[in-house]
Formats: C-alpha cells, sequence, structure tokens
C-alpha cells in the first residue's frame, strides 16, 4: 500500500512538473491565450520591418500597449504595411506620435516603439502614423562601412 501511494506522488509530481514546463514554453513563445480585450487598430507603413512579426509588443514609454496584427506589403508603394492592435485604454495618443522599430538589447526580439508627439488631436481607429522609423539592418550598416560608403 505505502509504495503504491509512493508511486502515484511522484505520477503526480511528474505531471504538475510537465504542465509548469508547458506553461512556460506557452508565456516564453507568445502564444499563451490572451484575454480578447478591447482593442482599435492603427497602422504605420514602414520601409524594413526587420523582424517584426505578429503578436509582436507595442510599446509607449516602455509599456506594452498593444500587439502587432499583422505584417503586409503595400503593392502600390512597395512598403511593408503593419496593422496594430492598440489597448482601448490608450485613446489619446496624439496625431503626430511616430512608430519607430527599436531593438530590445544589443541582439534582442524588436518591437514597435510609440514615440509621443506634441499635438491635441488624436489618433482614431483606422488611422496610419504619419513619421516612422524602419529598423536599423545590421547586416547593411557593416557592409556599409567595410565597403566605405
Amino acid at each position: 500500500m505505502k509504495q503504491r501511494t509512493t508511486e502515484i506522488v511522484t505520477g503526480l509530481f511528474i505531471i504538475g512538473g510537465l504542465a509548469a514546463l508547458m506553461f512556460l514554453a506557452l508565456q516564453v513563445s507568445g502564444l499563451s491565450p490572451k484575454s480578447s480585450a478591447e482593442t482599435y487598430t492603427l497602422y504605420a507603413n514602414f520601409n524594413d520591418v526587420g523582424g517584426i512579426s505578429p503578436r509582436g509588443k507595442v510599446a509607449m514609454a516602455g509599456v506594452t500597449v498593444g500587439s502587432v496584427r499583422s505584417v503586409t506589403l503595400d503593392k502600390e508603394t512597395f512598403q511593408a504595411r503593419v496593422e496594430l492592435a492598440i489597448d482601448a485604454g490608450v485613446d489619446n495618443i496624439p496625431a503626430d506620435s511616430s512608430a519607430v522599430i527599436r531593438t530590445s538589447g544589443l541582439l534582442g526580439e524588436q518591437y514597435i516603439d510609440i514615440s509621443i508627439g506634441g499635438d491635441m488631436d488624436s489618433l482614431k481607429a483606422g488611422d496610419n502614423f504619419y513619421s516612422t522609423q524602419s529598423a536599423m539592418n545590421l547586416e547593411r550598416l557593416i557592409t556599409n562601412f567595410a565597403s566605405g560608403k
């Protein structure tokens, strides 16, 4: 009887450990189910999006305020069109704000940072960011430096 109890406790411990590993893996990968909070859509056009992908982070002053919904190619301007899902609670982004692609750390993941403007009017659902700054392409910088351009 004692051996049977030990086996059951050990099995439950292993199942709990596997569940914890699964939870951590989902959190790190960004695949965890998010609550369906109210959002609205803004757009930004970039010449180069670098490593931005759907479900990427959108931040303002270091605080996450939304996520990247999709990245597509605008066939008229040949720029990357990024669709951003911004939390409905952040509804007063000045109209002259800019979207900048930044990297967390030296070689970390890329995210979109909203640099606040000073306009009294706010961006509404479906609006475009007037000013954007594309991702810094490290490979291109090294090539230009090496070739003397």
